[in-house]
């Protein structure tokens, strides 16, 4: 594992080579603080090691960094935004600002996105309203690796979506999937050459497979098979309900905006990625500071409640993330070998500084 590299060290090396490859500084600094609240967080999947992609993104043509996000359509409380093929990040912070804007304004702002591409952990942008004391919420669809219910070809995409609400102390922070598992995970038991576990993905027959390795060749080669929804195969655990949830996500952002949707993602010039952010005022509903107690208050009615054996304690959505980040801030962010071997690279390609912790 290595050293681990101190925030300000990676944080300053990773803006130095997206600015070494002209992403510009406004662009460098979203798409790296976005990177680093997940690392922070002991999200690793959508931390810096994701900077090389960006980097081949821009080369593709899929981020077209002199874009800027337009409007183009407009109300009090709501809007449609075209990203123009700006990086994700960018779009989506001025998407979510806008958002909350519009909910300072008018109690509610809902913000749909259209021609964007990857944005990061979902929770960075929901997770905006709560400094407002609001209820945020963000979702995006993605490159299609999820098959529905009783399906066969991966037409969704993983699909994920975060509401933020606000507490005393305790700011309830869901984030999450709409798919049993993510395509990195496929990856890592398929480099251990571990069997996956059965329920977790189809073959391009429609059947449950534990063989990683041809998951991954059937999306390598566009053949029918994919990871499964939320919940598994078929409906005997509900994964017609996580089906049901990668589709929604897909109807707000891809459906509202006029965008593409996750079968239509990288396909042509441009990723289209689609976006959905929303922010709302807790004064809807009565006074704030009650209701910000009473939402608390049942928060801590189920983390108090009586623990399994050999259990002590139950946490609540974001708890973990927060804890992982109060460490990270103090002793440093880990990161596996191969993404220290990639910023090592990227770094000597510019003649950048490295910190030493990668050298160690």
């Amino acid at each position: 594992m290595g050293k681990p590299v101190a925030y300000e060290n990676l944080r300053r090396l990773c803006e130095e080579i997206l600015l070494s490859e002209n992403f510009g500084i406004e662009a460098a600094h979203e798409i790296v603080d976005v990177l680093l609240e997940a690392d922070l967080r002991g999200i690793p999947s959508h931390g810096v090691a994701r900077l090389g992609r960006y980097i081949k993104e821009r080369d593709s043509g899929n981020i077209l960094l002199d874009s800027k996000p337009s409007i183009v359509h407009d109300t009090p409380v709501s809007a449609t935004v075209d990203g123009n093929g700006g990086p994700g990040q960018c779009v989506s912070n001025y998407a979510m600002d806008l958002a909350i804007r519009k909910g300072k304004e008018s109690m509610i702002g809902l913000v749909s996105v259209r021609n964007s591409n990857h944005y990061g952990i979902s929770a960075y942008y929901s997770e905006k309203a709560l400094s407002k004391k609001m209820i945020g919420i963000a979702m995006t669809n993605s490159y299609p690796l999820v098959v529905p219910t009783f399906g066969k070809e991966a037409v969704l995409g993983t699909n994920p979506f975060s509401v933020a609400i606000p507490g005393l102390k305790k700011n309830f922070i869901l984030d999450m999937a709409t798919s049993v598992v993510t395509r990195g995970k496929l990856e890592v038991y398929d480099r251990l050459g571990r069997d996956i576990p059965n329920g977790w993905a189809v073959d391009e027959t429609g059947r449950n497979t534990t063989s990683p390795r041809r998951v991954l060749n059937n999306f390598n080669s566009r053949n029918p098979g994919g990871i499964l929804p939320l919940g598994g195969s078929e409906e005997d655990f509900g994964g017609h309900k996580g089906y049901g949830m990668a589709l929604l996500v897909d109807l707000l952002s891809a459906g509202l905006s006029l965008g593409r949707w996750s079968a239509e993602t990288y396909s042509g010039s441009q990723a289209g990625v689609s976006h959905f952010f929303g922010c709302f005022s807790l004064e809807l509903f009565g006074d704030r500071s009650s209701l910000i107690e009473h939402l608390e208050h049942i928060v801590d009615g189920v983390v108090s409640s009586k623990k399994a054996d050999g259990h002590n304690k139950i946490y609540y959505h974001g708890e973990k993330e927060a804890m992982a980040r109060e460490r990270a801030v103090t002793s440093g962010i880990d990161l596996d070998q191969k993404t220290r071997d990639s910023l090592v690279s990227l770094a000597k390609k510019h003649s950048l500084s490295i910190p030493v912790e990668l050298l160690d």
